[in-house]
């Protein structure tokens, strides 16, 4: 008896092993028992066994091939539970674009190591060493070529598989790519990351002519003049915050003081335009917001969790500073951190910016940074120092990305001292935050008394990214006895809200085509700044303007239609004047007949 189970060890091995490694895998963050039905269950489980077998024709050794597979999973599951609490989404498919943005600001993040962390370490630890009795000379019989490529054909044939919606529907498969995190605890991670890849290339929308794009853009090209003279047109500076934003949108609590009074001010002065901008991330991925603010369009027409700027911006198109360009401007964009971070400086460029100033260009010292990154008061100073230096004969665009409230919260640094307290919790993270963000007010108000000052028309609009994230939230919901994993759809909407507001140093001679203190997505708001300084605008300006009178929140994660109706971005796409906004969006960027 000891001798036949001793002989089908090595089948027990490369059976259980794997498996397990799956389990281990989902284990960081979910479990599989629990929230997997079978056919995912099976499906993942086949996956392994197959990258097993593959593993194990490489090798020779099925001991090896094993341990790799093993460690393998160990590294994939540890890093895609530390992304989830990063950024609330975990590993997609396209995130090996974002890598090298990934590894540049890493170290300044907290990574706690929880008992459930811990555990499934362990457990990793203890397969690794039972695979040891695996026997090693397993293989050295079999035409290890031939099971190989039919390995790969096995592999291939389940990703082509999940590729295909009857397939999804058949076996009961989440399929809502809007929720990435619910996806992956549906199906588990193998299922949904080989499921997400079909959305690495976007397709072609059901019904898309050309012809018919074209038309509608020369309609909206003719509908309407400017009432600004180009010897008028104003010089606009726009500043996209880090992670700024207001937290009492989320929930309410008590600070020891007003963190960020002056601009409370700004935004409750009716001669400023004002109110909530929809994003459609959180807690990171801040490339989408400026993506979507300078070119008008919408990560809803995305594959959720991908990154434009890194997946399909490869050759000319146009946004914002083309526009202006077109208009005589000198088009700038700053930002004081590395150039490739998110691809920017291979981007840039392809949006229309004339002149790029990046971290490496900075003539920085450590008087100018709070923590490790340079302070909104140093960065406003150059924009200042840009705008002096600008020609004189020429309107001036900036385009400026602040970092100072770049998250990790919990580090301690010599040059900064977080002094806003919040009743009820000690919470360093929230602490922290707050602090940074009432340093941002202090630099706003200063900027602003500057241009006040200036005789030149000058526009400047300002906005967060997104919010921070959990470990900033969680604090506060925890105040009114609520999770952030919990939360209503609704609730978690308000997530996805940062203030924004466009001031002038003068009358704005245009329309303001949004309320006072409205709520309005990031696509919107380049058109909204220039309707409202009476500029001219493309065709495809004008025809977002109309459409966020009918929705005025399309972003990756919802629509809310002008009565206040929420739907899910997914489904709502669907919508006869969305389908047109798909359709146009993917002719402005990917149709090679523009």
């Amino acid at each position: 008896m000891f001798q036949k189970l001793k002989s089908m060890r090595p089948v027990l091995g490369a059976l259980l092993c794997p498996i397990c490694s799956f389990i281990l895998t989902e284990l960081f963050l979910y479990n599989p028992f629990m929230e997997m039905s079978l056919a995912p269950w099976a499906l993942n489980a086949w996956f392994y066994l197959c990258f097993a077998g593959l593993l194990v024709c490489i090798t020779g050794r099925l001991c090896l091939a094993l341990r790799i597979q093993t460690v393998l999973c160990l590294i994939v599951g540890l890093t895609n539970y530390y992304v989830m609490q990063f950024r609330s989404s975990p590993i997609m498919p396209w995130d090996i674009y974002s890598l090298r943005t990934a590894v540049s600001v890493m170290d300044n993040y907290s990574f706690s190591v929880p008992l459930r962390v811990v555990l499934v370490i362990a457990g990793f630890v203890l397969l690794f060493w039972a695979e040891r009795f695996a026997d090693r000379r397993f293989v050295k019989k079999v035409p290890r070529f031939l099971y190989g490529l039919a390995f790969i054909l096995l592999l291939s044939t389940f990703v082509m598989h999940m590729h295909r919606d009857e397939v999804v529907s058949k076996l009961h498969l989440y399929d809502k790519l809007f929720t990435p995190g619910v996806m992956q605890k549906r199906n588990g991670l193998a299922v949904a990351f080989a499921r997400e890849t079909k959305y690495l290339v976007v397709q072609k929308p059901d019904g898309y002519r050309a012809e018919d794009a074209r038309a509608l853009l020369a309609e909206y090209e003719e509908s309407e003049e400017a009432t600004v003279s180009a010897d008028n047109y104003p010089n606009i500076i726009v500043i996209m915050d880090e992670a700024f934003s207001d937290m009492a949108i989320d929930a309410s609590f008590t600070p020891n003081r007003d963190y960020m009074p002056y601009i409370r001010t700004l935004l409750s002065d009716e001669s400023v335009l004002s109110g909530r901008l929809a994003v459609s991330v959180l807690g990171g991925n801040t490339a989408n917001t400026e993506f979507e603010f300078l070119t008008g369009h919408s990560m809803a027409f995305f594959p959720q969790g991908s990154i434009p700027y890194q997946q399909y911006i490869t050759k000319d198109i146009d946004a914002l500073p083309r526009e202006l360009s077109s208009l005589g401007y000198t088009t700038e964009a700053m930002h004081p951190y590395y150039a490739k971070g998110w691809m920017r400086n291979a981007t840039y460029p392809r949006l229309g910016f004339e002149k790029l100033t990046f971290l490496e260009d900075m003539d920085v010292s450590d008087a100018d940074l709070v923590r490790k990154y340079v302070s909104d008061e140093a960065d406003f100073d150059m924009i200042v120092d840009r705008f002096e230096k600008r020609d004189p004969d020429k309107p001036f665009f900036l385009f400026n990305v602040t970092m100072q409230n770049h998250g990790g919260y919990t580090d301690t640094f010599d040059n900064f001292t977080p002094d806003i307290t919040v009743e009820g919790t000690d919470a360093q993270a929230l602490s922290d935050y707050l602090s940074l963000v009432e340093l941002t007010d202090r630099a706003v108000e200063k900027l602003i008394s500057y241009f006040e000052k200036q005789s030149e028309p000058t526009i400047i609009v300002f906005f967060g990214d997104h919010q921070p994230n959990d470990s900033v939230a969680s604090p506060i919901y925890k105040l009114s006895g609520k999770k952030v994993q919990t939360l209503t759809d609704e609730e978690t909407d308000n997530r996805y809200l940062v203030p924004y507001f466009i001031w002038s140093n003068v009358d704005l001679p245009g329309e303001r085509i949004v309320s006072k203190g409205a709520t309005v997505s990031a696509n919107y708001l380049a058109g909204i700044m220039l309707k409202a300084a009476g500029m001219p605008q493309s065709g495809y300006r004008r025809f977002l303007n109309e459409l966020s009178a009918s929705y005025p929140v399309v972003s990756a994660r919802v629509v809310y239609t002008e009565d206040g109706v929420r739907h899910d971005a997914e489904t709502a796409a669907e919508d006869e004047k969305l389908a047109i906004y798909k359709q146009l969006q993917y002719y402005e960027m990917f149709d090679d007949e523009k």
